[in-house]
């Protein structure tokens, strides 16, 4: 492993999978994973831990729907729940209110946070705001029509979290479980 190597941290982004819809923007917090967006968080734990991408620290919106996306990601990458997975270190969860309809700019101040020994952050979110990271750390990588339900965006980032910037961590990858 050279020292770049050592240095290099991959975020990945997550949109939160499908919910149900809401009849009322006052529950939409509450508003749960539909049975498709169970499936596909579960996907999307399943890749995360085939690509070898397990996170050492997770920073989850406090919405019930981004919640339910990081216990199917969590069952998916290990097939046994975020609280007792028989496959090695379990990440360090954050639940953050501030995740919770944020501007890219403070899900930003989040993953600036995140401990320097960490090297993989996952950071699950809703849109705009998660789209809107992605395209502000990679400008070239972006497309026009954001992260869709479940859809993992992978930078990596030569420097430190502390030190993230615009344009300073280019998309290596990015994955959905349908087309």
């Amino acid at each position: 492993m050279t020292d770049a190597d050592r240095d290099t941290r991959t975020l990945v982004l997550l949109r939160h999978a499908k919910a149900e819809q809401g009849n009322d923007a006052a529950d939409d917090a509450e508003r749960p994973l539909s049975a498709r967006g169970n499936a596909d968080a579960a996907a999307a734990g399943a890749w995360l831990a085939r690509q070898g991408l397990l996170p050492d620290v997770v920073i989850c919106s406090t919405a019930r729907r981004t919640r339910q996306t990081w216990h199917g990601v969590a069952m998916g990458m290990t097939g046994s729940p975020p609280e007792g997975g028989p496959t090695g270190p379990r990440p360090t969860v954050r639940y953050e209110p501030g995740a919770y309809d944020a501007h890219p700019e403070e899900l930003l101040s989040l993953v600036r946070t995140v401990d320097p020994a960490a090297r993989t952050a996952l950071l699950i979110a809703h849109n705009p705001g998660i789209s809107l990271l992605s395209a502000f750390l990679d400008p070239e990588g972006a497309n026009d029509e954001g992260l869709r339900t479940a859809e993992l965006a992978v930078h990596r980032c030569p420097l430190g979290w502390a030190e993230l910037g615009r344009a300073g961590a280019p998309l290596t990858a990015r994955h959905t479980a349908r087309d």
